[in-house]
């Protein structure tokens, strides 16, 4: 793994990304005091086809070590210390045990469907030991347009690298068709040809969540269309709520009712809602024409830092697992021995709220809107590229997961040690030189 600060720059680059509808292209602050666009390609990372092995590996490993954390707090009861309400809890159960069966062959649950989820990953190559898990970004991952799209057309436009690690249209494409039509066999009441409607929320002003909400609406028109089902798009606030105690359900501003949405709104901003509690109830009898809500409920297991410290519980004595991960307390468990650690809020987002502790000394904070409680994760410097001018970037890795499965790889770097909304998106290519190294 390195990084490279000869890339080709094309010289309509811009235009090129405002076709792809990367329109949130900003210009932001520069380590030298002057700005840089979100998007870089005059620098790029190279990989070997054995450190792409190893990430995807690595993912599949991580994943199936969420899925068993998944069936501890469940097994364990261990909503309330994540924070999440007593009326959420039966339907993340419900999702969470999808379609499987108790002994006797009845139901404990009802297929949900899932589509996709980002692993933020510390890797600095082959010979620095096994990628490790930062968090899981299981529920409204970002900055899938820019990984699945625009790092592809860069690469293709450029000539840089032999490949890039990139199946993510393609298995988004085959991931709406696999899980929607899983979910039509599950609820033979749903009519035909079904709307799967998508939104985000109207307030963000960049335009980030929209495209990226568009992008997933595009790879499922190309699934779903040729079955029969239609897309729609509406905004957050153009749900509209009957009254589900009367047989009323969720509509759109056109008075369609809503059979199954994905939604860029994280659960915990749905907790808030006026309609939260009625959102649960509505989703209790998934034989009548409940909405389905993808990312489904259970995602609340995963998307919470919560899920760092269980992990760590579980497999901090896995003597393969273990180090996939960096050793996690929840706050008010933190060993007298961790002394360096990074602090982060449960519920926190985008490097908000996270402070940075060496030997017991702050040394670095963000800010945030985003409070208590806490999780406690060792400090693990990211690895640090300089660069001509001798500024050094932290790259994290982030592993897409499409349909449980590795896909592909997009790459934000910061100037600074903790990744948050000012860091630069930067491709990425495998064997560069076109030989092994």
């Amino acid at each position: 793994m390195r990084r490279l600060d000869n890339g080709v720059v094309r010289p309509d680059w811009r235009q090129q990304l405002a076709t792809q509808g990367i329109v949130y292209n900003n210009e932001m602050p520069a380590p030298d005091g002057g700005t840089m666009s979100y998007w870089r390609e005059d620098s790029f990372y190279d990989f070997t086809s054995a450190e792409i092995d190893a990430l995807s590996t690595s993912a599949a490993t991580l994943f199936e070590m969420c899925v068993a954390a998944g069936d501890f707090i469940i097994d364990h009861n261990m909503f309330q210390l994540l924070g999440i309400p007593e009326f959420a809890w039966d339907q993340i159960k419900r999702t969470w045990w999808d379609d499987e069966t108790e002994p006797g062959g009845r139901s404990k649950g009802d297929f949900s469907p899932s589509i996709f989820g980002r692993f933020d990953i510390r890797y600095a190559g082959e010979y620095a030991g096994k990628p490790q898990l930062l968090e899981f970004n299981a529920d409204t991952p970002t900055s899938l347009p820019e990984a699945a799209v625009a790092q592809w057309y860069w690469m293709q436009q450029t000539g840089q690298g032999k490949d890039q690690w990139n199946q993510l249209h393609e298995m988004l494409v085959a991931a709406w068709a696999r899980n929607l039509q899983r979910l039509r066999q599950a609820r033979t009441h749903l009519l035909s040809p079904m709307t799967i409607h998508f939104a985000c929320d109207r307030e963000e002003e960049s335009g980030e969540d929209l495209f990226n909400t568009e992008y997933m609406m595009e790879t499922a028109r190309q699934a779903l269309e040729p079955l029969g089902y239609r897309t729609k798009f509406l905004y957050m606030d153009e749900i509209r709520a009957g009254d589900v105690q009367a047989g009323d359900r969720f509509y759109d501003s056109e008075g369609q009712h809503i059979d199954a949405i994905f939604k860029l709104y994280p659960w915990e901003w749905m907790l808030g809602e006026q309609f939260a509690k009625q959102c649960f109830r509505d989703m209790s009898d998934p034989r009548r024409d409940s909405t389905v809500w993808i990312e489904p409920p259970y995602k609340m297991l995963w998307s919470n830092k919560g899920l760092l410290p269980i992990l760590w519980h579980i497999y901090g004595d896995d003597p393969e697992k273990r180090d996939l991960l960096l050793p996690a307390y929840f706050e008010s468990e933190r060993p007298a021995w961790m002394t360096s650690y990074v602090r982060k809020p449960l519920l926190g987002r985008e490097g908000a709220n996270v402070s940075i502790i060496v030997d017991g000394v702050t040394k670095t904070s963000t800010p945030g809107e985003y409070g208590g409680p806490f999780v406690c994760q060792a400090f693990a410097p990211l690895p640090a590229f300089p660069d001509r001018r001798g500024v050094e970037w932290h790259p994290v890795l982030g592993v897409w997961m499409i349909d449980g499965e590795p896909a592909g790889l997009g790459i934000r770097e910061s100037a600074g040690l903790i990744t948050d909304n000012m860091s630069n998106f930067v491709p990425h290519t495998i064997d560069h030189s076109g030989i092994s190294r």
